[in-house]
C-alpha cells in the first residue's frame, strides 16, 4: 500500500488523523502529514476510512 497527501490540496481538516492516527497527523501548519515509518500504512485496516473522510480527497492510497 502506498499513501500519498496532495499537500496542494489539502486543507487540514484533520480527518484523517482522526481517523487513523497511528498512520496520520498534522504538521506544525495544521496540515496533513505521515507519521514516520508509516509511509506504507502499516497494515493499519483505517488508512482508507481516513482517505474516504478526506473532505477534498487530498489523500490517495494505492496497491503496490
Amino acid at each position: 500500500m502506498r499513501i500519498t497527501i496532495n499537500t496542494d490540496i489539502c486543507i487540514g481538516a484533520g480527518q484523517c488523523a482522526l481517523t487513523a492516527p497511528g498512520v496520520f497527523t498534522q504538521d506544525d501548519d495544521g496540515f496533513s502529514a505521515l507519521l514516520p515509518g508509516r509511509e506504507d500504512g502499516a497494515g493499519d485496516p483505517l488508512v482508507r476510512e481516513a482517505a474516504r473522510a478526506c473532505p477534498v480527497q487530498a489523500i490517495t492510497v494505492t496497491d503496490d
